[in-house]
């Protein structure tokens, strides 16, 4: 008599969601930029992925990550907005805190990057950006602070005129990559000259100048490994040739604009990553009905597609950088949605006895909700995407 075969074994987790479509292709993308990353990510236990002390923002530098948007003629990535799209949801999925992290690195890189356009190339912009992407220099940005009333585009930093350029004083908090950034872009309000209005500016300042300093401000158990805490100013000085003016405070110009939308897209993106992982153990297990299953893949496979398609629209052209913003906006309060909505489902299918024994759960359900946090809020919000629905020009404050 024959011997009967062997059962097989089951898939393991890790094997059964290699072999689900979802996010399968964000992955791929993110194996074919960084080749090494995912794998480096997934081999970690989250707890570790968002300790204070986390190795993923080493991870990401080593992999050549601060160079992503920086333009391939500088030697950097030359990442379409797609492209770091589809990255971002990558890495959320596997930890949360270097998406975020990554996100407001990318926002100041993309600014920078829209300085240097303007002004034709050539300036103290593009050799910075070469040094980023030669050097792997992350940015941390001490742009617009969470204040309720507070225009976004406001600084809370002081700033007065001096011999040898600008004296700044203040700090922002939170203020995200405070223990790993190398260079500082901050928003500055610039007392005009003889009767000169106030003038909005972009100023770069090396982490290693005199003044600069970082104390303990984030207390959250969650997102703590963004490193988010307070970075100090106490008269810094900062020579005029570290300062890009970018015209009055009232006026959205197309640097403004441009980084906003790279803010708005991958800040969104990140957050559908961070809910994607969550989404992720519930179809790996097969939990819930498979009218759950099809909600939850339903919901962020129709965000993805539409920060994709603004995406891919902003690539293609920025004619019209207002009308992007807005559609920006309005996509990322959709996704927003779409992340509570999907979250709260696939909290429920997994069932109570996982919330109880596995802490990833609770905690990944918790960090998809801080993209509520990221200005503008929605409510903030809704009066100038109302107004520019009816005609008008986008006003955000």
């Amino acid at each position: 008599m024959n011997a009967p075969a062997p059962a097989l074994a089951a898939p393991t987790p890790a094997a059964r969601a290699t072999s689900l479509p979802f996010l399968r292709a964000e992955r791929a993308a993110l194996e074919a930029r960084f080749p090494g990353l995912d794998a480096a990510l997934a081999a970690r236990p989250l707890s570790a992925l968002e300790a204070k002390d986390s190795p993923a923002l080493a991870e990401l530098r080593a992999a050549g990550g601060p160079g992503l948007l920086v333009p391939a003629e500088l030697g950097g990535g030359g990442a379409s907005l797609l492209e770091a799209v589809r990255l971002q949801r990558a890495i959320g999925s596997r930890a949360p805190s270097l998406a975020v992290a990554a996100t407001m690195h990318h926002f100041s890189v993309s600014s920078l990057v829209d300085i240097a356009r303007l002004r034709g190339g050539g300036g103290i912009e593009s050799m910075l950006l070469g040094e980023i992407a030669q050097e792997r220099l992350y940015l941390a940005s001490a742009f617009a602070e969470g204040r309720t009333g507070a225009s976004i585009f406001s600084s809370s930093l002081r700033v007065e005129r001096c011999l040898d350029g600008l004296r700044v004083n203040g700090s922002k908090k939170p203020c995200t990559l405070s223990r790993s950034f190398d260079l500082l872009t901050a928003s500055l309000l610039v007392p005009g000259v003889a009767g000169e209005p106030d003038r909005f500016a972009v100023a770069v300042i090396p982490r290693a100048t005199p003044g600069l300093s970082v104390r303990p401000f984030w207390q959250s158990p969650i997102l703590g490994a963004t490193e988010s805490d307070e970075v100090v100013l106490s008269d810094v000085l900062v020579p005029e040739m570290q300062v890009a003016y970018l015209g009055e405070p009232s006026h959205l110009d197309a640097i403004q604009l441009g980084g906003f939308l790279a803010f708005e897209l991958l800040a969104s993106a990140s957050y559908l990553g961070i809910v994607s992982g969550l989404v992720e153990r519930a179809l790996v297990q097969g939990r819930g009905a498979p009218s759950d299953r099809v909600v939850l893949a339903s919901e962020l496979e129709g965000a993805a597609m539409a920060l994709e398609g603004v995406a891919r629209a902003a690539d293609a052209s920025r004619a019209d950088e207002e009308s992007l913003v807005a559609q920006s906006l309005l996509v990322r309060h959709h996704a927003q949605r779409a992340i509570e909505r999907a979250g709260d489902l696939a909290v429920e299918i997994l069932g109570g006895m996982a919330f109880i024994a596995d802490p990833d759960v609770s905690y990944l359900l918790a960090a998809t909700r801080a993209l509520a946090f990221h200005p503008p809020s929605r409510r903030s919000a809704i009066a100038g995407l109302d107004a520019w629905l009816g005609g008008e020009r986008l006003e955000l404050s």
